[in-house]
């Protein structure tokens, strides 16, 4: 199973979205709420280069908001 974090807050309606998903998928991952965690937050700039949420990290590929197609073709999901 691929290692996957996601960096959100808990106001993100598509970091709701984002681990939806994984859960229907039954895709484990680390969530970390940046709203209330700085190093996380510090962590998902240096990662993404981005501000917004949700930064989604599989396997070292990050992926900015709820971007279905990249994240089913770095999981591996048809």
């Amino acid at each position: 199973m691929a290692k996957v974090t996601i960096y959100s807050t808990p106001t993100c309606p598509y970091c709701e979205m984002a681990k939806e998903y994984f859960k229907k998928n039954n895709v484990e991952f680390q969530n970390f709420d940046v709203s209330a965690d700085e190093k996380a937050a510090r962590e998902m700039i240096e990662k993404s280069h981005q501000m917004g949420v949700p930064v989604i990290d599989i396997e070292g590929t990050i992926i900015v908001g709820f971007d279905r197609p990249s994240i089913d073709k770095a999981l591996g999901i048809k």
